[in-house]
């Protein structure tokens, strides 16, 4: 494996916090290496290995984020210039904010439905956890806006049938992004599901507190 590192690279990568470790591990990764086997030998290389998770350069499961896509793109080029890293636009995240119910309280095809628990909490964690699902580059802020909605439904749909509240079932948003609760969703969608077409407003009732 080769470095295309000229000093003006080197700068960047010291002055952005990394170091030629950390980009060489994450490189092994990008060839395809067995980076856990040198984990299991070599402490410090575990160690690294938490770094790279920490920084957010591979997800938990130990593949590139879009952010350590940006550093080893940086490394390749032989351009001049600066570390480039993905930018998550603050409108995605709020539309997916603003559709997250508040509260299990809501009203749908005629009938309401009373309920007691706060669903929209924690904005500013939810943001942190959001972008650090994007930048896994697993999903598009499409793709977890889709999966809400479609769950929403779905719980609504379901509260008509059993005539019961099934959006007090629904975790808060935090832990909802916590447990990875889209996964599931986008999987129905991405192998054909529709959103149903009768959704009326998806927060249709619902209170903010």
């Amino acid at each position: 494996m080769k470095l295309n590192i000229s000093d003006k690279h080197f700068l960047e990568i010291i002055e952005k916090g990394y170091s030629l470790d950390i980009v060489f591990l994450l490189k092994l990764i990008e060839e395809g290496n067995d980076i856990n086997s040198l984990y299991i030998q070599n402490e410090k290389i575990a160690l690294m290995g938490q770094t790279l998770l920490r920084k957010g350069l591979v997800g938990e499961d130990g593949r590139i984020t879009l952010t350590g896509q940006s550093l080893i793109d940086f490394i390749n080029s032989s351009k001049k210039g600066s570390i480039t890293k993905k930018k998550i636009e603050d409108e995605n995240f709020l539309e997916w904010w603003k559709t997250f119910p508040a509260t299990n309280i809501f009203s749908y095809k005629g009938k309401k439905f009373a309920g007691d628990r706060t669903l929209r909490v924690k904005q500013s964690e939810c943001m942190v956890k959001y972008e650090k699902i994007l930048l896994e580059g697993d999903y598009s802020p499409t793709d977890l806006l889709n999966a809400l909605k479609y769950e929403i439904i779905m719980k609504k749909e379901s509260s008509i049938k059993a005539n019961t509240n099934k959006l007090t079932y629904m975790h808060n948003s935090l832990t909802y992004l916590n447990q990875r609760d889209f996964d599931g969703f986008i999987e129905l969608l991405n192998s054909g599901e529709q959103i149903p077409e009768h959704s009326e407003s998806i927060n249709n009732g619902s209170v903010d507190i």
